[in-house]
Parts: structure tokens; sequence; C-alpha cells
């Protein structure tokens, strides 16, 4: 559908999916899911003053039979798509340069360290909280405007094709992907699925011309886009002048409030892209000393009674192996890594053979995968078990890791600990 008549002249849209967060003048996009139905709400969103509501052809009667809504009601046969696709011309039509980003690990807080050092330069759109995914990234890239400069883009993928799905819609001029792991192995079924999945960030770039960059000490990415490169000149495509920006793992950077070496990475890759866009290494590094981790995302808290560790968003086997690699402490407190597929009990008892080689005095352990490879640990089937365990027997003095997936809810555990 050609969106003109919305965009053109614009200095920015007002896009919303949510008859609870409509501001006047709005265009309501009615989304349409397994359990939800956006397009129930097409006659209220108009009575809340949105300027138009982009509804599928099942548009309620009741909307249809108010005449003087008429004009304002846009039918399409597919309400995803359309929001998808708008995004996509307004990001023509502002000609904003754009920089995605992608990964197993480190992804959004890599995109924090990035948006903290860009910031100091630049009026920067950036992906808020995890708005990653196919209707995320629609709206966030509706979400620039006229005045903003650069524009940093996330992406998430669990299938094949959701990169490429993604980066059809922001259509970036530079690309990172932070590194590749064993994440989501039941909706890409292999570690090479991830690859694969991961590389279609690379495939975008390489046949638009841009910018890669690149941690010159990871193999995997290294092994993707020589793959990528090499499929394209297979298929006879003549690839366009692209460059590639490397940086290394370094060391960990003093001085700033995230947890865990691993991290140093993340840092590297933020000082790399901030060098290229003419920031210095000083203003960098002082930006990411000040960027104060948030989200249970490699968190360190002092509670009343403990120091704890919290990177309890997610969790794969990737993850969770470098955490406990890196941690020092004497009390971890693990959770189920989801979405494992029949990868998940070889890989739990992975992390339970990492967890015996180390000196931890106290393991707890959280869901029915660890319970299944866990031997003499103690195992919770819940959330809600281990904390009347922690009411019963409470932890203090202790340095304690807190890592699983989001799925598990560990977070739960903190006002406990």
């Amino acid at each position: 559908m050609d969106w003109s008549f919305l965009i053109k002249g614009r200095r920015s849209l007002c896009v919303s999916t949510d008859t609870r967060n409509l501001p006047q003048g709005c265009v309501f996009v009615a989304l349409k899911g397994e359990r939800f139905n956006g397009n129930l709400f097409a006659l209220q969103a108009l009575e809340l003053g949105a300027a138009f509501v982009v509804v599928d052809e099942d548009i309620p009667q009741t909307c249809s039979m108010r005449q003087e809504y008429q004009g304002r009601i846009i039918r399409v046969e597919n309400s995803l798509l359309a929001l998808q696709e708008l995004a996509r011309q307004w990001r023509r039509e502002l000609g904003i340069k754009v920089i995605g980003i992608t990964g197993t690990n480190g992804k959004t807080t890599t995109k924090e360290l990035l948006a903290a050092v860009l910031k100091t330069k630049y009026d920067l759109l950036y992906t808020q909280g995890n708005l990653n995914n196919q209707i995320g990234v629609p709206l966030t890239v509706l979400s620039i405007t006229r005045d903003h400069q650069l524009a940093l883009i996330e992406m998430g993928a669990s299938h094949p094709g959701d990169i490429t799905e993604l980066v059809n819609i922001c259509e970036p001029d530079c690309g990172l992907i932070t590194n590749v792991g064993k994440a989501h192995l039941l909706g890409f079924g292999s570690f090479e699925g991830v690859q694969r999945t991961k590389r279609e960030l690379y495939d975008f770039i390489l046949e638009h011309g841009g910018t890669i960059f690149r941690n010159a000490d990871n193999p995997y990415l290294a092994s993707m886009q020589h793959d990528a490169e090499a499929d394209l000149a297979a298929r006879g495509s003549s690839l366009p002048a692209c460059r590639t920006v490397l940086y290394h793992t370094g060391t960990m950077l003093s001085g700033t409030r995230l947890v865990g070496d691993y991290n140093s990475e993340n840092i590297q890759a933020a000082i790399c892209v901030g060098d290229y866009f003419g920031i210095s290494r000083d203003a960098a590094e002082q930006a990411i000393r000040n960027y104060v981790p948030a989200n249970n995302r490699s968190q360190l808290l002092q509670t009343e009674h403990n120091t704890v560790v919290v990177d309890a968003y997610n969790a794969n086997v990737t993850s969770m192996t470098a955490a406990l690699e890196a941690f020092k402490g004497d009390t971890i407190i693990l959770g189920d890594m989801l979405e494992l597929g029949s990868y998940s009990e070889q890989e739990h008892k992975a992390i339970v053979d990492i967890i015996r080689q180390k000196a931890f005095t106290c393991v707890l352990l959280v869901g029915s995968e660890f319970g299944k490879t866990a031997g003499d640990y103690k195992v919770f089937p819940s959330v809600e078990e281990l904390i009347i365990y922690l009411k019963n027997n409470p932890l203090s003095g202790r340095n304690i890791l807190l890592k699983g997936s989001h799925g598990i809810h560990l977070e739960k555990v903190i006002e406990f600990l």
C-alpha cells in the first residue's frame, strides 16, 4: 500500500497498537493474534480521537455502520504487514542512517552501551526495552522523527527468517552481530540454524554496500561473513563496496557498573562504533562508565544481607557458561534455560558439570530441566517453592549469582536475598 498520503512532509508519526496509549491524532493499527483482536477496539480508537484506524478486512460491523468514520478507516488484508510496510516507507522517507544489531547474547546490553556512546554526539533514536520483534521493530522505526540524526535498531530472532523479515523493515546501513550461541534451539533446530539466521543481517549489509562491525576474535562471525559473501558470489551477485570494521574483545574497562568480564566485548563494540561515528575513545569510555545497567541484566545489587549479581532477564548455554566462569562468589541460584528443545537435557547436564568443577558453597537450582540432571544439588520445581525455602533458610553475608531464563522469573527472589 502507498502510505505517502500519511508520511509526506511529516516531521513525525504517531502510531499505536494499544487503545490504552492512544494520543489524539494517532494512527491506530488493529493487530490480530491468537489471543487478541485489535479490530474489536477500532471504533473505540476512533472515538478516542485516532486520525485513522488500520483494520483487517473483517472490520467489526459496528465500526462500518458509523458513516462519520468512513474516511478514517483503512482496510487492509493483513494489519501486521501493513504496519511493517508503513515503517519501511517511513524509514525511506527519512533517509536516516540506521545501525542494526542482533546476536545470541549481549545484544540488549551492547545496544544500551552503543546508545550511551552515540548520544554524546548525536540525536539518537534507539530501541527501548526489548521491542525487537516483528511488532517492536516497526513501532521503533515509526518513532523516528526528522530531528533524529541516527537510529539504532535491535533485532531478535527465534526462528529462521526472522532477521530477514526485520532488516527488510528497518533497512540498516550498518550491522553488528554481538556473537552466536546455543539459544532458541527449539525454534532454530540447531546451532547451525542460529548462525544462519543471525547471518541474515550480514546478507543484507553485504547486498546493499553497508558497513559491518565485527569482533575479530570470534571465528564464528568471521565464518558467517565469509559464507555470506560466498553465497552472494555463487548467485552471480556483484557485491557493492562493503566496509568491515574490526574490533577485539580486549580486557574489561575499569570503573564501569557492569558485572562480568564477558561484557568486555560489548564495551569494545560500543567503542568501535563510536569511533566510526567520530566519537573519541575517551568520550566513549566515559559514557560507558556512566551507564547504569537495568532490567535484571548484569546488575550488581547490595541488599541488606547479601551482594547479588542479577543477570536473570535471559539465559542460554553460552551466557550461562560465561556467567559461571566469570563469577567469583560462593553462592549460585540458577533457573532453567528454556527453548532448547531436544538439546535441553544434555545442555543442562553440561551446566551442572561446570558447577561441579567450581567451589561454590551453596547451589540452588530452579526448574524441571535442572531437576533431571542436578544430582545431589537442591532443586526447586518453581520460584515460589524456592522463596519458601529462603524464608526458612535465609542467606546472609553471601556473594550470589542469580541467573536464569526470563520465564523462570528469578527476579521474584531478589527481595528475599
